[in-house]
């Protein structure tokens, strides 16, 4: 059984299509959530919303408890940590991780980044070789094949590696660098571009992610199943 860990960054509560002024990467979040428990109805899912409810920032408790031996913990400090603990805990136990989010002037939302700077943690998601100085960090969420879904959307065009606006998008290098330091490298992009432009540019690159999340979903179940089927009874 498989277990997804479903997140919506969107600041937009609503779907676009369904709802007025709805959000394009939850769109396509439900999109793949709903086709993946369609095929496999028996994996479950942790769903997520941090656009609408936003992780806590990290402050100076946060930092002096999480670079605390757990053995030398103080009440204090494990309540400072109770947080980045259960949003950690989520992360482990997900063998699929699907993000949706906009890109918000060149990066990725607040809420996203609260996330991302509570789960990425010395002793829980990533291990310090204090004995290899120059390069220290040990990903501990390397441990079983982890696969990330990336679902964004933005308003401008031609924001994809390779094209002529890329260097204004840090959204999907950023996730890269964060979401490989702890060990999960099997990433999977998929955007939708021109939410400023709208019409028909906007319309067929809604059209075009929805059929690469379908291929996606197809795709990653075959080869759950040919997974499965290779191992030892």
């Amino acid at each position: 059984m498989t277990h997804i860990l479903h997140i919506d960054a969107s600041a937009r509560p609503g779907i676009a299509g369904t709802d007025n002024h709805g959000s394009h990467s939850r769109h396509l979040t439900y999109q793949f959530a709903g086709q993946w428990q369609s095929g496999r109805p028996q994996d479950t899912v942790t769903y997520r919303d941090i656009g609408q409810n936003p992780p806590s920032f990290i402050n100076h408790d946060w930092i002096a408890s999480a670079f605390t031996p757990q053995e030398r913990l103080e009440p204090w400090m494990k309540d400072a940590l109770a947080e980045s603990d259960q949003l950690v805990d989520e992360l482990i136990a997900a063998d699929i991780l699907v993000i949706g989010t906009p890109l918000y002037n060149f990066g990725m939302p607040a809420a996203l980044k609260a996330w991302v700077d509570q789960v990425v943690r010395a002793g829980r998601t990533v291990e310090i070789d204090e004995s290899n100085p120059t390069d220290p960090y040990v990903p501990m969420l390397a441990d079983r094949p982890r696969h990330a879904i990336i679902l964004t959307a933005r308003g401008g065009v031609n924001m994809s590696p390779g094209e002529e606006m890329a260097h204004m998008n840090h959204l999907e290098t950023h996730l890269t660098t964060a979401l490989e330091f702890v060990g999960i490298t099997r990433l999977h992009y998929i955007a939708i571009e021109g939410q400023e432009v709208g019409g028909e540019i906007l319309a067929k690159s809604v059209a075009d992610a929805i059929q690469k999340v379908e291929t996606l979903v197809d795709e990653l179940q075959v080869a759950l199943e040919n997974a499965t089927s290779l191992q030892p009874a």
